[in-house]
């Protein structure tokens, strides 16, 4: 049985950084994925940084839902740090879903009034 780069892709976006509403796939943390004759999958991934909070679990999960692909006979993943991941690197639907599509810009914030608005604190009472 031949198994197929879609069917691995939609296996490995059921899983989801727990920080970020994305999945792994369209965050861009797959750099490659290859496929040979006999069902054996090679990923080369990433971290959003190596000091994930969840560093030690990812892998594993991306792992563990490639082998749910009927055909596939082994999985070799390998965790890279270089390149870096960068936001540029998420497909065009997360940044959408993250909002990384330019229309925020802090810097042009630096000019506007401030509202004098706090979150989470309270401004001190005069007395």
């Amino acid at each position: 049985m031949t198994v197929r780069k879609d069917d691995i892709i939609a296996a490995i976006k059921t899983v989801q950084d727990p920080e970020i509403p994305v999945d792994l796939y369209e965050l861009g943390l797959i750099y490659a994925l290859d496929i040979d004759d006999n069902g054996s999958v090679n990923v080369v991934m990433t971290l959003t940084t190596p000091n994930c909070p969840v560093a030690e679990t990812l892998p594993g999960m991306v792992e563990k839902a490639i082998r749910t692909v009927e055909g596939v006979t082994n999985v070799q993943l390998d965790l890279v740090f270089d390149p870096v991941w960068d936001p540029s690197r998420m497909s065009e639907a997360a940044k959408l879903e993250l909002d990384f599509t330019g229309k925020f810009d802090p810097a042009a914030m630096g000019g506007k009034k401030r509202t004098g608005l706090t979150v989470g604190r309270r401004k001190p009472k005069n007395r």
